[in-house]
């Protein structure tokens, strides 16, 4: 039985961080095993340029510990009114990676989002010029489509189309949930999609079943275990085409445990953590430094990284919950001891 795994330090392709007095919580729990994290711009004043987001990274830079190496890689925020100008301003922006595609309504602070995608034809022309990749929540927001088909739908109707019309775009499909996501990404070429805990760890019986569980609420919503068995064979399969993103989304607890709570798993308290526990359970523990540490900055065409960290096999509880905004904030899975940690160093 392996005890103790090192790895290249890994990466995270998609993270929330906030802004304001939680980035004081958010930001040194990404920083202890992350080298380098692709930010999401969908905050309460969306990261629609590069100037915002320029400011946006120094204050997470200010927000990180001291002595840390953590590199934000900032993105923008699409909109109605994003201009091809806007893309070739951020594809000439060194710290600028990537633009995410938010359908307007589809979660938190998605209201700027995109309302009619066919219109984004200039956008993604520019991007796919410029070589800025496209991160999509590929998810519709038809109130007759049932919640459980929204990713399904997205790709048929709208990410088919978009992948058909740009072939030199590369493209990620975020927090990939479902059987015909998995089949869609390995259809396709310059197609990736990443993968997270809460989504390969747990099916939506874990959010439903007995009782409503408000912190196992995240969108794209769990979904069935025929689904979640897709995503543990795509994640252990060594296809380069999956890696890791964990998704990991603060909320305070009063903003999740009420009459209609926020969408959102908050578990960058242990995201490798977890990783490490699912790839264990399907005997791939050899596979985990590449899911994590290689195939994101591959696609991103950006170089490895270049230090370590050791996992060991040890049992611990993450705690209740940790401050935030002078409020609670409730860490994932934190009633479940959590199987590996992060070995400190010397």
């Amino acid at each position: 039985m392996t005890t103790k795994l090192t790895i290249t330090k890994p990466d995270d392709w998609h993270l929330h961080l906030r802004d304001g007095d939680a980035l004081n919580t958010t930001v040194a729990f990404s920083a202890r095993q992350f080298q380098r994290a692709i930010v999401m711009p969908n905050l309460a004043q969306p990261i629609i340029n590069t100037e915002l987001a320029l400011a946006y990274r120094q204050r997470i830079l200010h927000a990180s510990p001291s002595g840390s190496s953590f590199q934000p890689l900032m993105t923008l925020y699409l909109t109605d009114n994003t201009s091809a100008n806007d893309i070739q301003q951020a594809s000439l922006c060194e710290h600028i990676y990537a633009a995410k595609l938010y359908p307007a309504g589809a979660t938190t602070n998605s209201s700027n989002g995109v309302t009619d995608i066919n219109k984004l034809t200039d956008v993604l022309h520019a991007m796919q010029k410029h070589r800025l990749p496209l991160l999509v929540h590929a998810e519709v927001t038809d109130s007759d489509i049932d919640i459980f088909d929204r990713e399904q739908v997205f790709i048929d109707r709208h990410l088919s189309f978009i992948r058909r019309q740009f072939p030199e775009l590369r493209i990620v499909l975020e927090h990939a949930t479902t059987q015909q996501a998995i089949a869609f990404v390995n259809a396709h070429d310059n197609t990736a999609a990443t993968l997270t805990p809460q989504h390969l760890l747990l099916n939506r019986n874990d959010l439903l079943a007995g009782g409503i569980r408000p912190h196992n609420y995240c969108l794209p919503i769990l979904k069935r275990e025929s689904h979640r068995q897709a995503l543990l064979q795509a994640a252990t399969s060594g296809n380069p085409k999956f890696f890791l993103g964990t998704d990991s989304a603060p909320h305070t607890m009063q903003a999740k445990e009420t009459a209609c709570g926020c969408a959102g798993c908050f578990t960058a308290h242990a995201a490798i953590e977890l990783y490490a526990e699912v790839f264990e359970s399907e005997n791939a523990l050899d596979k985990l430094e590449a899911f994590s540490s290689f195939y994101g900055a591959d696609f991103y065409q950006l170089p490895r990284n270049k230090e370590k960290i050791t996992l060991v096999k040890t049992l611990w509880q993450a705690p209740a919950s940790f401050p935030m905004n002078d409020q609670a904030l409730i860490p994932f899975r934190q009633d479940i001891a959590l199987q590996w940690a992060v070995q400190a160093s010397d």
